[in-house]
C-alpha cells in the first residue's frame, strides 16, 4: 500500500467514523437523545409528545410487577412510529394504587407502589408544562391502568383551560385503555375464551398482551393446563392458563390502531 493510498484510506475511515458518530439515533424515546438532537427533532416537526403512564403493582405470581410500565412503553413506541411526528417521554411508573393505611386494592401485595391522586396529577401537570416550554404542541397522556383515567382527563382539561390562548393542547387519550376492555374482550370471546378466563386483572387478556409485548415478564412455568388455577388471593381476577402471544398480538394491534386514530383526531387543528 503506497503512502498516498494509505493516507487517503485513513482519511475516508475518519470521515465515515465522524459521520457515524454524528448521526441521530433512530429512536422515538427522548431519553435516548441528547438535548440538541431533541431540539432538532422538534424543529423538524416532531411536536407531539406521548407521555406513557404505567404503574407498579402486583400481577399475580405469574407476571412481574412492572407489567404496565413495560407494556405502555412498547405500545407507545409503536404508536409514535405510526404517527410519524411523535416522540415518547419516559414512562411514569408511580401512580395511585390504593391506600397504605389500611392497605387496600393492590397495596395488599408486596411491591405495589402508590402515590396520592393529587401528587400524581401535579406530576403530570409539571411534565406537560416542561414539554410545552421546549416546543411541543400536543402533549398526549396514555394510561395503561384503569384506576387513574379520570386523573388524566382532569389534568388535560385544566391545562387546556390554562393554555386556551396558546396553540398547545393536552390530550387524555382514553381510547388506548378502553380498547383493552370491550373490543379486546369481544375478540377473545370469539376465540372461545370465557368471561371467567378473560377476567379483569392478570387473567388471559392481561397475560396474553404481556406474552406478545414483553414475554420476559411472564413466568411461563406457572401457565398451562397443568398449572393450578390462580385465585383472587393470589392477586388474579381471571384465569391466565390459556394465554398466548398470538392472542395478545391481536389486542396489541387493536390498541395501536385505535390510539393512532384517536390521536390523529385529537391533534388535527380545525
Amino acid at each position: 500500500m503506497t503512502s498516498v493510498f494509505r493516507k487517503t484510506f485513513m482519511l475516508l475511515l475518519l470521515v465515515a467514523a465522524s459521520g457515524a458518530f454524528a448521526a441521530t439515533p433512530a429512536t422515538v424515546f427522548i431519553e435516548d437523545l441528547t438535548w440538541t438532537e431533541l431540539r432538532d427533532e422538534i424543529g423538524a416537526g416532531k411536536t407531539t409528545i406521548i407521555v406513557p403512564i404505567g404503574g407498579t403493582e402486583q400481577n399475580g405470581s405469574h407476571m412481574a410487577l412492572g407489567k404496565h410500565n413495560a407494556r405502555v412503553r412498547a405500545l407507545s413506541e409503536r404508536i409514535a412510529r405510526e404517527l410519524g411526528n411523535a416522540l415518547v417521554a419516559p414512562v411514569i411508573a408511580y401512580v395511585p394504587e390504593g391506600s397504605v393505611n389500611p392497605p387496600s386494592e393492590h397495596m395488599r401485595f408486596p411491591g405495589t407502589i402508590t402515590v396520592p391522586d393529587a401528587t400524581f396529577e401535579k406530576l403530570l401537570e409539571s411534565a406537560a408544562r416542561s414539554f410545552k416550554l421546549h416546543g411541543f404542541r400536543d402533549v398526549v397522556f396514555l394510561g395503561d391502568h384503569g384506576g387513574y383515567q379520570k386523573d388524566l382527563q382532569a389534568v388535560a382539561a385544566a391545562l387546556n383551560r390554562e393554555w386556551s390562548a396558546t396553540p398547545v393542547r393536552a390530550h387524555a387519550v382514553v381510547e388506548y385503555y378502553r380498547t383493552t376492555g370491550a373490543p379486546f374482550v369481544a375478540v377473545l370471546q370469539k376465540r372461545g375464551f370465557t368471561a371467567e378466563e378473560i377476567g379483569t386483572h392478570a387473567g388471559v387478556a392481561d397475560t396474553s398482551l404481556a406474552l406478545a409485548l414483553t414475554p420476559g415478564m411472564v413466568r411461563s412455568e406457572r401457565l398451562g393446563s397443568n398449572a393450578p388455577k390462580p385465585l383472587a388471593s393470589d392477586g388474579v381476577y381471571g384465569d391466565p392458563r390459556r394465554a398466548s402471544a398470538e392472542v395478545g398480538q391481536l389486542g396489541a394491534d387493536a390498541i395501536v390502531a385505535a390510539t393512532v386514530a384517536a390521536i390523529h383526531k385529537a391533534t388535527t387543528r380545525r
